[in-house]
């Protein structure tokens, strides 16, 4: 798609995972743009799971906290304004145990996000926002409860939780327990303790989780901090709304989006979804581009992915340089 004369593009991407972070894509976008002599807007997004801290502002604290296995972890969050950001993953992370095959998903605990959440408020944070994605537990939140002292003090911050799931409290095991390394068994004992903290969470803090939209993010630790009083979003909408999304594409000719690998799920709370459907709303043409893209996705958006682009090995070893590629033959 040839363009005869200069376009404003606005680069709003998720990361891709494993490779390249979303400001790491959209500078790639942002860069074949300006060699092409294209303005470009870029706009790192996350859907409220890792990277979240990223893209809005990076990390400026560091806390030794509990890791999900109980051992220390600095766990890096940021503090601006009276605003803190937490990401769930980088105290409580799957990441931390060495993926699902390092995990006990039944000892994994979510007292270092807890630990977080209590340095904040020690710190004099009147907002606190925390992202969930990439846990490795299946607690409910209980260990991110007993870690904050004097919770009363939350209710007179901002208290928001970010997510990019609709599970309830009691499926999170059920639908999310194999991926960090439970057996049908221990899923069945997770189901089992998440459905007695429903009616702990009720009796002790007058908050009924069981029907809460989202709150089996982070294997329930959403749930659980709706119970001391945060508000559980959409993470893709909140990060939209921070940082202005919907005004950057009405001035827009064309935006880009992107992740890692496109499937059904990337159309549920996801970025790329989320992109596609604000584009869609404002009549502003979208493409997207993927690391790959599962073959039975019907999709009517235009999509390039990578490894078509560049095979497989380039993909990997250099994704900024392949969409760049992408980039210049969709304006060039």
């Amino acid at each position: 798609m040839g363009q005869t004369g200069p376009v404003r593009v606005v680069a709003a991407v998720d990361k891709f995972r494993g490779t390249v972070s979303a400001s790491g894509a959209a500078s790639s976008i942002g860069d074949a743009c300006f060699e092409l002599g294209h303005d470009c807007v870029e706009v790192p997004l996350a859907d409220g799971g890792e990277g979240l801290l990223d893209v809005l502002g990076g990390p400026n604290r560091t806390t030794v906290v509990t890791g999900p296995l109980g051992d220390s972890v600095e766990a890096e969050w940021r503090l601006s304004r009276g605003t803190a950001v937490i990401e769930m993953a980088r105290a409580s992370g799957l990441s931390l145990v060495g993926g699902l095959e390092g995990n006990d998903p039944l000892a994994a605990t979510t007292t270092g996000t807890g630990e977080l959440i209590d340095a904040a408020l020690d710190a004099g944070a009147r907002r606190i926002i925390v992202g969930l994605g990439g846990s490795a537990t299946t607690d409910g939140g209980l260990g991110a409860i007993g870690a904050i002292h004097a919770p009363a003090r939350l209710r007179r911050t901002d208290f928001v939780v970010a997510c990019d799931v609709t599970t309830r409290f009691t499926d999170a095991a059920r639908i999310f327990g194999s991926q960090k390394g439970a057996s049908p068994a221990q899923i069945e004992l997770l189901t089992r303790r998440l459905e007695q903290l429903v009616d702990r969470y009720r009796t002790q803090f007058g908050v009924d989780v069981a029907d809460l939209v989202g709150a089996g993010a982070a294997g329930g630790l959403a749930g659980g901090l709706a119970a001391l009083g945060a508000r559980v979003i959409s993470g893709f909408d909140f990060v939209a709304d921070e940082l202005d999304l919907a005004d950057s594409i009405a001035e827009a000719d064309l935006v880009i989006t992107g992740e890692g690998y496109l499937d059904a799920l990337s159309f549920e709370g996801k970025v790329v979804g989320g992109v596609v459907a604000m584009a869609d709303d404002l009549g502003i043409p979208v493409h997207i581009i993927c690391g790959d893209v599962d073959p039975e996705l019907e999709i009517s958006t235009p999509v390039t992915t990578l490894v078509g682009a560049c095979g497989h090995d380039e993909a990997w070893s250099r994704p900024r340089r392949c969409i760049e590629r992408i980039v210049s033959e969709l304006l060039g």
